[in-house]
């Protein structure tokens, strides 16, 4: 399935879940930010008027399930659909709840309990972000009639809120990881939310030598290679933890209080 048929086909399915209950449906993530990578999820955000209920809840998963993928190559991408409630962030406030989320990496716990249920979410303050500066609905109207801009502050707030969970992450998904703690800083120091290789170019050379190669190889990593196609040498290995230890050193001097 190719990346438009596979996002015109979550924008069916949200259709055929919420019909006129879904005010929009916005992209965001990297094919906004920068075009889609090999290991890209296709990342949407879906408006709705209300909170959704249990079949609602129930039949957008089952869909989810049937159109995500795992990625790799020639097979669909990985969907990440977040629903937000459209009074639950207009007028915005921090921490803005999230109605349902799907990714991937949560399928075997769908799987085995079900939809998931709301739940607060700071991230959603970047995921707006992303989708009012691509500008174009994938249905609805613009999302600057339906989203309010996010303060800078809470920007900086969301950038730093997942640090901990993300952290737990680093000996699995060490590519993300690394790559994800480059753009923390760099947001925090410029205010921008850059494509992880650009979020890359952007840090290299403020990296202390020893460090560097790490972020050179995840970056080369998200430009060229499938998760499923990602190798680490032992010597590598052995500097991520210094780099992630650098690289937070830096984002604690640029946190908000």
């Amino acid at each position: 399935m190719r990346d438009l048929e596979q996002v015109q086909e979550v924008v069916r399915l949200v259709g055929r879940v919420l019909g006129s209950e879904a005010v929009g449906v916005y992209p965001h993530g990297s094919g906004v930010l920068g075009g889609l990578r090999p290991a890209s999820d296709l990342d949407v955000l879906v408006v709705t008027r209300r909170r959704m209920n249990g079949p609602e809840r129930r039949a957008l998963l089952d869909g989810l399930l049937n159109v995500s993928g795992p990625g790799g190559p020639g097979g669909p991408r990985p969907v990440e659909l977040t629903v937000v409630v459209h009074s639950e962030v207009r007028p915005w406030r921090f921490p803005p709840t999230a109605d349902f989320l799907y990714g991937e990496w949560l399928r075997e716990e769908f799987m085995a309990s079900g939809p998931p249920a709301p739940e607060s979410m700071p991230d959603l303050a970047l995921l707006i972000t992303i989708a009012l500066s691509g500008g174009h609905p994938l249905s609805g109207p613009p999302p600057a009639r339906v989203l309010d801009p996010v303060p800078p502050v809470d920007l900086a707030r969301a950038s730093v809120a997942g640090l901990p969970d993300l952290l737990a992450e680093l000996d699995g998904d060490t590519r993300n990881v690394v790559l994800t703690l480059a753009r923390v800083w760099t947001t925090l120091a410029t205010g921008e939310i850059r494509p992880k290789d650009a979020a890359a170019d952007w840090a290299l050379p403020r990296l202390r030598p020893a460090v560097r190669p790490v972020l050179e190889h995840a970056r080369e990593l998200y430009l060229t290679r499938h998760y499923s196609e990602e190798t680490w040498s032992g010597e590598l290995r052995a500097r991520v933890r210094p780099y992630a230890d650098a690289v937070l050193a830096e984002i604690g001097r640029l946190a908000p209080g």
